[in-house]
């Protein structure tokens, strides 16, 4: 029993199991679907959506793509040579085009036997245009040519490398290398405008090629056409610029290598001729020195020291020449062909040099001698400070011709070398000699004792000259190796001379060359006391004697036809 109830019950249970389950799985079907039924209303939505998402991007790339064209464009229209160039040539090819269509058309008319009144006024209005797209023609054929950036591509041509004769040569060669570095400099700031042009137009290129692809409303063939057509004329140009880039460098460094060459053998070329007049110089000083040391006359040492620097320029001139004149024969005979006009030009510089050669190697004039040149009617006297080789500088000082005649004393006196040939130049201390004679006169009457005078004038003189005497006598010894003297006698002189108003006395001493007036004032002064101390000497000087009467009138002699002398 209690089996049979737990199986009905088991069965009961069973049932129900089955029941629901039938219920559940009815209810599965009834939902999947709904399900399919959403998912598809879904998946339209969704559709739509991404088309519209799709058409939302596809027009914010375009305008996108627009605004990154226009920028390009933009970047393109500024001013540009490489532009110009284009826009010259296109103009110049458009010009020619309708130059051409126009002379067929001129040329149409033409051939036409009957012409209307119409085709005449049109083949006149053609011919104006003709001469005006002509005349463009012409124009733009000057500035373009037929070849598209054929100025541009051209660098500017190279100058012929200078050949360096000279150091100073050197600094136009640098100058030179300089500046084919800035023409290389130039060429390549215009290849870098250059590539930034191509590379506008790439990206041009490429977004109209986009733009092409996705904006069905736009038509970019055109401009995709011209502008890949531009892009590869520019590609051209920037290949061959590169290429001529590349031969001007190496165009440039073999000149560099050339001029470098050259500054080098400049360079060692001067250094030579600088040790060489280095050693010129030291040979000078060494000579300067020996000439000092053994040299005890101030005045030749001088002189020897004016032909040891005269002789070392010489030979530094002969130096400079042999070495920077390429063809010697050459100058010299250009130098004989216009010797003639040099010397009538230069004649007065050459006669200079002449006498300076006199001068020095003549030896009859020394620097610190005493002269006298006369020049222009005047008189000067003073002391050589310096003989160079185209004039004597003199040192005026006192003497009896600045107190006669030129009242004037200390200045410099510039004398010509040449004035040794056309004037008088008188040498007071040539050679050893350094005394010259001075006189003083003195007018007595014709009653005094001038015996007794001239005896006394001598004594004086004698008195102060006897130093003068000696030293003159020495020196004159001396010369007779060198000169032929014949009248040595050095001893004061006396002399007398009747004169319309007495007897004039005249001593003659010897004297400092350079001190002549001290001297003289010296003995003036102790002759004029030595007279005046005696009694039988007497003064003469130049006397008037004034009368005075009372005026009376005259008889005048008979009137006879004989002459009257008056005696």
């Amino acid at each position: 029993m209690h089996k049979i109830l737990r199986l009905l019950l088991l069965g009961l249970f069973l049932s129900t199991l089955a029941l629901s389950a039938a219920e559940v799985s009815s209810k599965e079907n009834n939902v999947s679907e709904d399900d399919k039924v959403a998912q598809q209303l879904l998946e339209q939505v969704s559709i739509a959506e991404n088309e519209r998402l799709l058409r939302e991007k596809r027009a914010a790339t375009v305008q996108q793509f627009k605004e990154e064209l226009q920028e390009v464009n933009t970047n393109l229209s500024k001013d540009n040579v490489w532009e110009k160039s284009y826009s010259s040539h296109i103009a110049y090819a458009q010009v020619r085009e309708d130059l051409n269509m126009l002379q067929e058309k001129i040329k149409w008319l033409n051939k036409k036997r009957k012409k209307t009144k119409e085709d005449l006024e049109e083949l006149e209005d053609l011919r104006a245009k003709e001469k005006i797209l002509s005349e463009q023609f012409e124009l733009l054929d000057t500035q373009q040519g037929k070849s598209m950036f054929a100025t541009l591509l051209q660098p500017e041509e190279i100058e012929e490398m200078p050949v360096l004769s000279n150091p100073l040569d050197i600094f136009t060669a640098i100058s030179f290398v300089k500046h084919l570095e800035e023409i290389y400099a130039d060429y390549l700031k215009q290849g870098v405008e250059l590539s930034e042009r191509v590379s506008l137009l790439r990206k041009k290129n490429t977004l109209l090629k986009n733009l092409d692809a996705i904006d069905t409303q736009g038509d970019y063939k055109q401009m995709l056409s011209e502008t890949t057509h531009r892009l590869d004329k520019y590609i051209n140009a920037q290949e061959i610029l590169e290429v001529t880039a590349n031969i001007y460098d190496k165009r440039i460094d073999e000149i560099e290598v050339k001029i470098n060459k050259q500054i080098r053998i400049q360079i060692y070329k001067l250094t030579k001729i600088g040790l060489i007049i280095l050693f010129l110089f030291a040979f000078a000083f060494f000579l300067k020195v020996m000439s000092k040391k053994y040299i005890t006359d101030n005045d030749r040492f001088y002189m020897a020291n004016k032909v040891i620097n005269f002789g070392n320029f010489i030979l530094i001139m002969i130096i400079l020449l042999f070495n920077y004149i390429e063809n010697v024969s050459y100058l010299v005979t250009v130098l004989g062909f216009a010797s003639a006009g040099i010397a009538i030009a230069m004649k007065d510089w050459f006669m200079s040099m002449l006498g300076w050669l006199v001068i020095v190697f003549g030896g009859s004039i020394h620097v610190g001698d005493r002269i006298r040149v006369d020049m222009e009617g005047m008189k000067y006297v003073g002391d050589v400070m310096d003989i160079s080789l185209l004039r004597m500088t003199l040192l005026e000082d006192i003497t009896l011709s600045t107190y006669k005649d030129n009242r004037r004393a200390g200045r410099i006196i510039f004398v010509p070398n040449n004035y040794v040939f056309t004037r008088m130049i008188a040498n007071y201390s040539h050679d050893s000699l350094k005394t010259v004679w001075d006189g003083i006169d003195v007018m007595i009457t014709f009653d005094s004792n001038h015996k007794k005078a001239m005896h006394l004038a001598k004594e004086v003189a004698r008195k102060y000259s006897k130093g003068y005497t000696d030293i003159t006598r020495k020196q004159l010894n001396k010369l007779r190796h060198k000169y032929s003297l014949k009248n040595t006698n050095v001893e004061p002189r006396v002399f007398s001379f009747i004169e319309p108003i007495g007897l004039n006395i005249s001593v003659w001493y010897l004297t400092n060359a350079y001190a002549t007036l001290t001297l003289r004032s010296t003995i003036s002064g102790d002759i004029i006391d030595a007279f005046n101390q005696e009694d039988d000497i007497t003064i003469a000087y130049p006397t008037q004697q004034l009368n005075l009467t009372m005026n009376e009138k005259k008889q005048l002699p008979p009137e006879s036809d004989d002459e009257i002398e008056v005696v």
